[in-house]
């Protein structure tokens, strides 16, 4: 028996999945429906053309998703980084994403986001991909996010960065050797190497 347009649009973000309205509609999904939907409070037009169910659990990383289901080529780098990766506690309120010098910068009104330029041989490294909520999420692994913070630490301050080497390392989430690879890559040897020695000079 064929799935009624209600039920095809439930079935679609039933997992708890945010989907752009193209996506909807490529899949058969008519804007109406949506429309009364989200009326009805069935579900939540998060921004312009991206919806999910109301009855989805969004936790901490939903607004990674929301972000990267928009700016789908950015990266989410430094302070949102360390927050994904568990390395810090502090919150910024906003999203920290990473995208090239000459890479058009998204307009966001939620949630909001902080951009930063990186060069192109710098936004390909250590890029890992997780999937949250239905939607693929660009994310620079533990020890380029470290080495990143170092190279920004006039943006995201001296602190952020020394926090998270020091929880890096406590977690074992990277390895020094990993971290002096990383420090090697972004050109940070200098600046960053004698606080990774002053951590590991006791084993």
């Amino acid at each position: 028996m064929a799935l009624s347009n209600r039920e095809l649009a439930r079935s679609l973000l039933g997992s708890g999945r945010m989907m752009r309205l193209s996506e909807l509609r490529a899949a058969g999904v008519r804007a109406p429906t949506l429309a009364r939907m989200t009326a009805d409070g069935e579900t939540l037009r998060l921004g312009r053309g991206v919806y999910q169910a109301s009855h989805a659990d969004m936790g901490m990383q939903h607004d990674l998703a929301q972000v990267a289901l928009r700016a789908p080529k950015a990266v989410i780098c430094l302070v949102s980084a360390l927050a994904f990766h568990g390395l810090t506690d502090q919150l910024s309120g906003k999203v920290w994403i990473a995208i090239g010098a000459k890479d058009w910068e998204p307009v966001e009104d939620f949630p909001p986001i902080k951009v930063v330029r990186f060069a192109d041989r710098l936004l390909e490294q250590g890029v890992e991909i997780h999937e949250i909520e239905g939607v693929p999420v660009r994310v620079f692994g533990v020890a380029k996010t470290v080495a990143d913070c170092f190279r920004f630490r006039s943006t995201v301050g001296s602190s952020v960065a020394l926090e998270g080497l020091q929880e890096a390392l406590r977690q074992r989430k990277a390895s020094p050797a990993e971290l002096m690879q990383a420090f090697e890559a972004g050109r940070i040897v200098s600046v960053a190497r004698p606080y990774l020695e002053a951590l590991t000079a006791n084993g």
